[in-house]
């Protein structure tokens, strides 16, 4: 479709009733109706993130000499980070504008390690659980890295041994999740960690969700498996700010074990009239805002804040598993160790009707596909108020699809657009 490009100036309040308008849509994600794509640790973080971003608008990471403020924010950011994960004095890392990048970042900088170090590989190959997130494949196809993907064990987790018989000569890097996304589970990391060693393979954590999560849920004294730097053989981890940090979109850490490996991350050139180039990241341009936000949503939570959200959540998602097990027909796939709950049916209930069901109650409702569930997303403290809701109306759904007024529906399970 041809549109013209805007002849004349709008008023700005005509703008911002259009932009109203313009929503009228979509998912009322401050109710709790929504499970992915937002994160919310209540009001005032939201303002402190709003107006911190604000402050640093016009700003551009990309020049430190020019904002040293901004280079201030980012090492603070990474150090504290660095710190959930167990990282050492000599551990490094960056700001990217989200997990896909970090993941981006994180094959690259094995890639160009093995270059380094295994010269006679063409194509290396990454070895990764079948549940690791798309984002590998999407980084290895513009790295040419080819991406294995590895059958998953029990309990939805990586299978150790297969990722094992799935390495060769061209293998360079190895994957676990903390959690993974599919199910919501973590991935034997410890086990990884010793293949990883004993094969000299680069391991990267995918920790995009846990990162900022599961430091926290661990010091409310629930089971937390080891995932971070303290795991030995763990050389890098990406994890979200913009997710359970809270922050401003788009944030999220890419951590290294060692500052050795941040030479093999860093893109440089020369052979330019301008002079010499240099970047850590992927972006040139990066904007100030989510950094600065980053660092003032941090500092104004603290350790305190997180634990107290953390608490505040997962006592959420206990009361919804408790409540979906006493719906007779629904199970959960795996006990979520954090905030990623899904469920599916057994009996012969169909848990596709059930999740057109609920559609038609007004949720914004996701599911898995291997096995077929319902996937509740990320939950937040969007959801701590409707959790009674949420099971009343699960309840009436699953009665409508026994009772055969709601039928399943046909549409591919699909993330992203």
């Amino acid at each position: 479709m041809k549109t013209p490009f805007p002849s004349q100036s709008t008023p700005r309040d005509v703008l911002f009733r259009e932009l109203e308008a313009a929503r009228e849509h979509d998912v009322d994600w401050r109710g709790g109706r929504l499970g992915i794509y937002t994160h919310f640790g209540g009001d005032d973080v939201l303002e402190v993130a709003k107006d911190a971003s604000r402050m640093y608008f016009s700003e551009n990471a990309l020049g430190p000499s020019a904002f040293p403020s901004l280079k201030r924010f980012e090492e603070e950011v990474v150090a504290w980070t660095l710190d959930l994960m167990n990282g050492s004095g000599d551990s490094v890392g960056s700001i990217t504008s989200g997990g896909t990048e970090s993941i981006f970042l994180a094959v690259k900088t094995a890639r160009d390690w093995a270059r380094a170090t295994r010269p006679h590989i063409e194509r290396p190959v990454a070895v990764v659980p079948r549940s690791a997130h798309p984002a590998f494949n999407k980084a290895g196809h513009f790295l040419d890295v080819d991406i294995r993907r590895v059958p998953l064990g029990a309990g939805f987790r990586a299978d150790v041994d297969a990722m094992a018989a799935a390495i060769d000569h061209d293998t360079v890097m190895l994957v676990g999740s903390a959690p993974q996304f599919a199910h919501g589970v973590f991935d034997p990391i410890e086990s990884l960690g010793r293949l990883a060693i004993e094969r000299d393979l680069w391991l990267h954590v995918d920790a995009c969700v846990g990162g900022f999560i599961a430091p926290f849920v661990r010091r409310l004294g629930r089971p937390v498996p080891p995932f971070g730097f303290e795991v030995e053989g763990v050389r890098s981890i990406s994890a979200d700010l913009h997710k359970y940090g809270f922050t401003p979109k788009g944030a999220s850490t890419v951590l290294f074990r060692d500052r050795e490996a941040r030479r093999h991350q860093v893109f440089e050139f020369d052979e330019w009239s301008r002079g010499h180039y240099a970047s850590p990241t992927f972006a040139g341009t990066r904007p100030g805002g989510p950094i600065a936000g980053a660092w003032a949503v941090l500092r104004y939570l603290g350790e305190a804040g997180y634990v107290r959200i953390a608490g505040e959540i997962m006592g959420a998602v206990d009361r919804l598993c408790d409540g979906i097990r006493a719906i007779e027909g629904l199970e959960l796939l795996a006990e979520p160790p954090v905030t990623i709950l899904c469920y599916t049916s057994r009996d012969g209930l169909d848990i596709n009707a059930v999740a057109r069901a609920m559609t038609q109650r007004g949720w914004f409702v996701t599911r898995g596909a291997e096995p077929p569930c319902i996937h509740m997303g990320m939950l937040t403290l969007t959801h701590v108020p409707v959790v009674d809701d949420y099971l009343t109306d699960l309840a009436a759904a699953v009665a409508d699809v026994r009772a055969g007024k709601v039928t399943a529906t046909s549409e591919a399970v699909t993330y992203g657009a």
